[in-house]
Parts: structure tokens; C-alpha cells; sequence
């Protein structure tokens, strides 16, 4: 069955572009609002000396049993209900209606380094995001779902398990995803920084020369994303190396190209679509 698609004109400038959000995005009366509650992480085994919070939002569709679950790097940036993502609200909607299965939507905050006074210097965000290793998916089974669980306990199952971020938070579920493909099998990578990532961007040749891994993907990127138009540290060229390789190692993704910097605007814009079709059957 064919799906029509209404016509849009495209912008002739690409710079500032501002998606509208749809009826996905915005609280309904009808849907059940789900729970919100939130707990912090002080002095993380993982990060040490760090601290953050965790927000965890159950579903208005109450269950006794375990549920998968949706984790979103950036926590609150991801939860705000005034802002680009509106997480909480997106779930509760496509929840509702029957779009995705009823799910916990846990947002974590990058970590923190209290007492430094200086701000930049206080945030561990992209130590802990840009790293291509495993610790942060360690940390996610270690420390933040055991917490979770005692809350609204979730499915132990990676098919069962969902990341979603931006920017360094994009590229910091893919690699929690592509190190443990044994718990985390679902992503969605929006803006991606790639291009930051110490030592280059690994994934192109890793999708080449690895054998393909269980892994569903979302990628979302901007037209005119951070250095769009250099020869180095272009964060548009990255992701679509990333894109055109994992095309051809044939995975299971989806790529969407749209207008605009580096902003996180269009991927909040579509979480609800992402989602539905990261959750698809």
C-alpha cells in the first residue's frame, strides 16, 4: 500500500529552518499521562566524582509486569515539556494510541563534577559520550537500570531496550549499542557528532569489516550541521559516511536528511515517527 506524502516547498535557505512540531508532540486530553519521578547518581563506580539525575516516567497504562524500556542521553533536555523532544509527552501519546508498546522512559543526565566552579570544566558530557568504548553501556546496566527496576521494573531483554540522544548523545548510543549488542539492540542518533569522536569516526570502516550486528538505527541529520562545508571536522559529512555504511553492510536504518544547523529541532520534531518505526513489528 502506497503512502502519500502532502506536498512541502522546500526552503531555498537551509540555515534557518525551524520545523513545526505535530499532534504527536503535544499533550493530548484524552491520552493517560503517565509518572514522573526522578533519583540521582552520586560518585558513579563508572565516572568517578561525578553526579547526575535520573528522571524515570511510567506510562498511564498501568502493568504489574516488566516492560521494555527507552533510555535518553541528556535527560532533561530530552524531558522538558516546552521543549525540541518532549519525551515524556511523545510517549504518552504514541503509547495511548497503540503506535508503540507501553514502554518506561528513563532520561539520564551527563554527569557532573561538583565543587569545580567553572562551568565547562564541571561537565563530563562529552568524556563520557564521545568515548568509543563500553563504559558507558556499563554504566547504563550498572548503576542507572538496577535503580530504575526498583521503580518500574523493565524487560531484561536488548530487543527490549531503546537509546535515543543528539549530537554527542547520537553518537554515544550507537556506541553503547554497537559494544553491547547483548543488551542494547534499538537506537535512534540524531545531529550526531561523529566528527568529535577521539581519534576519528570509527564507523565507517567498522561497518565494512565487521560482521553485521543485530542493531536497528535511526539516524537523523542537518543540512547545514557543524562544518558542513570544510574538509575536516564536518559533522554533515560524517554522518553520512555513517549512513552510506551501514546501507551497505545492510542493517536495518533509516536516514532522514533536513534542513538547518546544529540543532536538535527536527529530530525532536521526529521522535514520534522514530519511534514508531524503531518499536515496528
Amino acid at each position: 500500500m502506497s503512502f502519500r506524502v502532502p506536498y512541502t516547498p522546500l526552503p531555498i535557505d537551509q540555515s534557518e529552518v525551524v520545523y513545526e512540531h505535530g499532534p504527536d508532540s503535544l499533550r493530548r486530553q484524552h491520552a493517560s499521562q503517565g509518572s514522573t519521578t526522578d533519583f540521582t547518581i552520586v560518585n558513579s563506580a563508572v565516572f568517578p566524582g561525578t553526579a547526575r539525575t535520573v528522571w524515570v516516567h511510567r506510562p498511564g497504562v498501568r502493568s504489574d509486569e516488566a516492560l521494555p524500556v527507552m533510555i535518553f542521553q541528556d535527560g532533561w533536555w530530552y524531558l522538558d515539556p516546552e521543549g525540541d523532544v518532549r519525551g515524556a509527552i511523545v510517549l504518552d501519546n504514541l503509547i495511548a494510541d497503540g503506535s508503540i508498546p507501553p514502554m518506561i522512559g528513563v532520561f539520564v543526565d551527563p554527569g557532573v563534577i561538583p565543587g569545580i566552579e567553572d562551568a565547562r570544566k564541571r561537565k563530563n558530557r562529552n568524556l563520557e559520550y564521545d568515548a568509543f568504548d563500553d563504559r558507558y553501556a556499563t554504566f547504563l546496566l550498572d548503576e542507572v537500570l538496577p535503580r530504575v527496576d526498583e521503580i518500574a521494573p523493565t524487560i531484561d531483554d536488548p530487543e527490549a531496550r531503546g537509546l535515543c540522544g543528539g549530537s554527542s548523545g547520537g553518537n554515544c548510543g550507537l556506541t553503547a549499542a554497537w559494544h553491547r549488542p547483548d543488551a542494547f539492540r534499538k537506537v535512534i542518533a540524531l545531529v550526531s557528532s561523529f566528527a568529535q569522536i577521539p581519534g576519528g569516526n570509527p564507523y565507517p570502516q567498522l561497518l565494512a569489516n565487521t560482521p553485521r550486528k543485530p542493531l536497528r538505527i535511526f539516524l537523523q541529520e542537518n543540512h547545514r550541521d557543524l562544518g558542513w562545508d570544510e574538509p575536516e571536522g564536518n559533522w554533515l559529512a560524517e554522518n553520512l559516511r555513517t549512513a552510506a555504511a551501514l546501507a551497505e553492510a545492510a542493517y536495518d536504518f533509516r536516514f532522514v536528511l533536513g534542513e538547518g544547523g546544529h540543532t536538535g529541532n527536527y529530530g525532536g520534531v521526529l521522535l514520534p515517527d522514530a519511534l514508531r518505526w524503531l518499536w515496528r513489528a
